[in-house]
């Protein structure tokens, strides 16, 4: 099926960065390091899996996205996940459901968090009033989401590809350094993964349990793979077939947790940041780590590392939020959702977020639930032919 290119569209590659910049956030780093404390080195071994696993779901996802999308009265495409999943089930109302979910979502996992570890890590480094600080990121954010999905898509092309090549490059940096130390710590994931012993005996038992539900939940939490929320800009998209579009949604999840999360995880177990039985944040493992080759301006460059990952995350979900609040409420519903938008975001840098980011679990389950229904019952749409 060939797609013209539409005015109305943004470029493949624009809605990539898009996309990456809404799942490149704190789950790249400030999660990792959290999978870690939670569930251990084994649990970097299930992120990989989910990925693994998610490419395809994001493929299909972005080929049905694609295939299903709509104009709206703009002349702006819209629906992607909600679309599809309405003819899948014949329903607007299950579509309707997963919107709100998303709206949700937006709020707590793309919003909330991610200014919360903003906040965080700027404050780690210089003091500063929070509230202040909360209304000046949600006024410069406000002055990109209120500039629609080009001005969205122009700043994301900007920040996305030169810091994910920065960061790359520090975390090459600490494992090289620490390269001695770098097939000890792919043995410590593994076999805490794969420990046979610990599945069947108590404490261990949990050990791998624990290692399963937090590598996958923070794989997830990363990469987004079967939430339906990166179909929505994806679809925004003029490309020359729905399957090219496909590809770009496996070279996202690639990106963001089989390079980005296990770059991340290999720096922190080589430079001996992580430890078992550690009282430390995530911040501070995550600090520790770059200090190996950063020094004394790790916390800087982190702090800077956090805030652009975390803005950029702020911006892109703010774009899946409002086309989903659009679909459910029409569009009489995006001003308002944006000042919310931008409301929580002060929220979220003065609030602790525990109960927050329990409830974006949940959400996050809530959505894959309908799409990946809708995913199954339309698989046949999808194909593989990418010379169309």
């Amino acid at each position: 099926m060939l797609h013209k290119r539409e005015k109305s569209g943004i470029s493949p590659l624009a809605a990539l960065s898009t996309a990456l910049a809404a799942c490149m956030g704190t789950g790249n780093i400030i999660g990792v390091a959290g999978a870690l404390c939670l569930g251990g080195p084994g649990s970097v071994f299930w992120m990989i899996v989910s990925a693994l696993l998610g490419e395809m779901t994001a493929y299909t996802e972005n080929v049905l996205g694609i295939l299903h999308r709509e104009k709206n009265s703009k002349g702006e495409w819209q629906g992607g996940s909600m679309l599809y999943i309405e003819r899948a089930f014949e329903s607007k109302k299950t579509a309707v459901v997963f919107s709100i979910f998303c709206v949700f979502s937006s709020l707590g996992m793309g919003n909330m968090t991610q200014a919360n570890a903003m906040a965080g890590s700027i404050s780690e480094q210089i003091r500063i009033y929070l509230p202040a600080l909360g209304v000046a990121i949600a006024a410069i954010c406000g002055m990109v989401i209120f500039g629609g999905v080009r001005r969205i898509t122009q700043v994301t092309e900007k920040i996305i590809p030169l810091l994910s090549f920065i960061t790359i490059a520090v975390l090459l940096a600490v494992i090289i350094k620490n390269h001695k130390e770098i097939l000890p710590s792919i043995k410590l994931i593994l076999s805490q993964a794969f420990n046979i012993k610990s599945v069947f005996a108590g404490t261990g038992g949990y050990t791998a349990a624990k290692a399963i539900k937090y590598g996958i939940a923070r794989g997830v939490f990363s990469n987004e793979a079967g939430l339906g929320s990166s179909p929505i800009v994806h679809s925004a998209a003029d490309v020359r077939s729905p399957e090219i579009q496909g590809l770009w949604g496996i070279v996202e999840v690639f990106i963001d947790t089989v390079l980005m999360c296990s770059l991340t995880a290999l720096a922190m177990l080589t430079s001996g940041a992580w430890q078992p039985d550690t009282s430390l944040s995530p911040t501070k493992i995550s600090s520790l780590a770059f200090e190996s080759v950063l020094g004394n301006k790790a916390g800087i460059f982190l702090s800077i590392a956090l805030g652009m990952f975390a803005f950029a995350t702020i911006i892109g979900w703010g774009y899946y939020g409002e086309k989903a609040a659009e679909y459910a409420f029409g569009e009489k519903s995006i001003t308002l959702y944006r000042l919310v938008y931008l409301a929580c975001i002060v929220i979220g840098t003065c609030a602790q977020l525990e109960t927050v980011w329990a409830l974006s679990d949940i959400f996050n389950a809530l959505m894959a639930v309908p799409n990946l229904a809708a995913l199954w019952k339309l698989r046949k749409q999808v194909e593989f032919n990418f010379n169309k």
